[in-house]
């Protein structure tokens, strides 16, 4: 069984103060630091990862929901940003390569386009 409090840990101990442009390798790690057998594949774009996380037993949550510690959410490309974001929620931040103050979309460029997102919850 997959541990979400293990991932979120993980997450959180490698968190760096910025970005470091690694969002979906730390994202990816901590998900698999979960344990229980959930292994996700590579992408090259963090944007790709969402058949990754439902191939790993993640679920699709409707839009608006409110988000649960253990949560990830995939975002679509923007200009300059072509791989997209990934990030999970620790239940307070969103955290990826580093912790986000400012909720999922990870920086200003993000916050005013607002492109597209999922967001995917282990059951």
């Amino acid at each position: 069984m997959w541990n979400k409090q293990a991932a979120i840990d993980h997450l959180n101990a490698h968190a760096h103060a910025g970005s470091t442009g690694r969002c979906a390798a730390y994202t990816r790690q901590a998900i698999e630091a979960g344990g229980g057998g959930v292994i996700l594949h590579r992408k090259h774009s963090a944007k790709d990862f969402g058949s990754s996380l439902t191939s790993a037993g993640f679920i699709e949550q409707p839009a608006g929901q409110t988000p649960a510690a253990g949560d990830v959410v995939i975002i679509q490309p923007i200009p300059g940003h072509p791989h997209g974001h990934m990030a999970m929620f620790n239940g307070t931040l969103w955290v990826s390569d580093f912790k986000q103050l400012h909720g999922f979309y990870p920086g200003h460029s993000y916050r005013v386009q607002k492109p597209a997102y999922k967001i995917y919850r282990h059951p």
